[in-house]
């Protein structure tokens, strides 16, 4: 099905933006106004389409404070998992194009280095950003070359064991690179408000950096007893600091923090964006943001919006198909709460998809028995064998995309201990408008060689 733009739409400000590089001359509130434009061309276009709608309209300032103090056809902006790039790729070249999103032939739902060159990389799985984003900062400076490197996570990506490998090698490297923290939903650390947001900004000052540093060589040079007074004085200091101000744990892995701040001020984030090169070393901003922000069903149901069907732009009801056979999913889970009541030793196991796997009507049935462990898939696949090690019966629900990212915990802790763990697999095969990233084509191939594996596929839902 072919859909065609609102013509209604006027997006005056917005149609003047050809580049990028036009918003670093706009005023904050001709960029206000762009950001009321942004809203309106993705709510219409994802309510034809379907879509990720509620984490792209959570950041549309950033998106647009970002581009207006880095150049993303220069600069290498990494975005993790890619749900909230919708604002990344209209201002980049695909505007007129974007109402062919996830239609046959259109413009992809996540970013990716064939449509673009300010696709940096090519994305659709979680977690892999600050990865990546690290490798082009060792090439630039092997290279002598001067880009700056930005990954945008999520707070749900933070939770991928990939992520904190990232941080812990920049932290390690001490590159020059940037991580946002895009928090919209768990508080990774309690947030302080304006005092907090106060102390962010003075940190990342030219004269706050060399005051501290005035200060330190005035210490040392006390006679004797001066590197151990600094010493001192720095293990009262960060002790304070970690007792007033998050992010203590990014600190611990070399980072310097700045956080958190106002997602969608976009004269904040400018300002602390513009700060930050001039800083050495890696450098993490927490920003938090609303899920869904500027359209009210999707503020207030950021999880049914996360990833939607074709909806009312002004409601926001989501259209329902009545009739036809019950999907896959539903009898999967259906039949797993009928398991479960005659056997006391089933167990379910999500990674962050308790909806999209059939787990949450499980869930809500027998709540001490379903773990979701956040988007982890190899802990997961370990948990589940050391809970069939225990005695248990897991089942592991994850998309058949998402389970080629756990195949050494399936030979080496599954299937090498020919341990009792069921894989059930959704989204099998082509999965249609999420492209690419998400075709489940590759289980059959990866899972039937495994000794002590047996694959099942059922021919209907009975």
């Amino acid at each position: 099905m072919g859909f065609t733009m609102n013509q209604d739409l006027k997006l005056e400000l917005l149609k003047q933006i050809d580049n990028p590089r036009a918003l670093q001359r706009l005023s904050i509130e001709r960029l206000e106004g762009v950001a009321r434009d942004l809203r309106r061309l993705i709510i219409d276009t994802v309510s034809r389409n379907g879509g990720h709608l509620a984490p792209s309209l959570g950041t549309v300032e950033l998106t647009l404070a970002l581009y207006s103090v880095f150049d993303p056809a220069y600069d290498k902006i990494v975005w993790d998992v890619g749900h909230q790039a919708y604002s990344h790729k209209i201002l980049t070249g695909r505007r007129d194009n974007f109402h062919t999103l996830r239609t046959k032939g259109g413009i992809t739902g996540f970013p990716n280095r064939s449509e673009s060159p300010c696709d940096a990389f090519g994305v659709g799985h979680a977690s892999t950003s600050i990865s990546a984003a690290l490798g082009m900062a060792a090439i630039r400076d092997i290279k002598h070359e001067s880009y700056s490197v930005v990954a945008i996570i999520g707070d749900g990506a933070l939770t991928g064991g990939e992520a904190f490998e990232g941080l812990n090698n920049a932290g390690d490297m001490k590159k020059n690179i940037i991580v946002i923290l895009n928090d919209n939903e768990m508080s990774i650390d309690k947030n302080v408000g304006a005092l907090s947001e106060y102390l962010s900004k003075i940190k990342v000052t030219p004269q706050f950096a060399r005051a501290k540093k005035d200060m330190e060589e005035l210490i040392k040079s006390i006679p004797h007893i001066g590197d151990q007074v600094w010493k001192t004085a720095g293990i009262i200091k960060d002790g304070v600091n970690k007792a007033i101000t998050p992010g203590g744990i990014f600190e611990e892995l070399g980072f310097d923090y700045i956080g958190p701040l106002d997602g969608h001020d976009i004269a904040g984030l400018q300002q602390v964006f513009r700060q930050t090169l001039q800083m050495e070393g890696p450098i993490l901003i927490h920003v938090r943001t609303t899920k869904g922000q500027g359209f009210l069903p999707a503020e207030m149901h950021p999880e049914r919006f996360h990833g939607v069907g074709i909806f009312d732009p002004v409601s926001g009801e989501v259209t329902k198909h009545e009739g036809g056979a019950p999907s896959y999913t539903k009898v999967f889970s259906d039949t797993l709460i009928e398991i479960a009541k005659e056997n006391k030793d089933v167990v379910a196991i999500t990674a962050a998809m308790p909806s999209g796997t059939g787990l949450k009507a499980f869930g809500d049935v027998y709540p001490d028995r379903i773990f979701d462990v956040g988007i982890a898939e190899e802990h997961a696949v370990t948990m589940a064998a050391g809970m069939a090690a225990a005695g248990a019966k897991p089942v592991v629900a994850l998309y058949s995309t998402f389970a080629q990212r756990a195949y050494d915990q399936w030979v080496h802790d599954v299937c090498l201990q020919n341990l009792p763990v069921v894989l059930c697999l959704d989204r099998g095969g082509l999965v249609g408008a999420d492209g690419a990233t998400h075709h489940g084509v590759f289980d059959y191939s990866y899972l039937r060689h495994i000794p002590n594996m047996v694959v099942m596929a059922p021919k209907d839902e009975n």
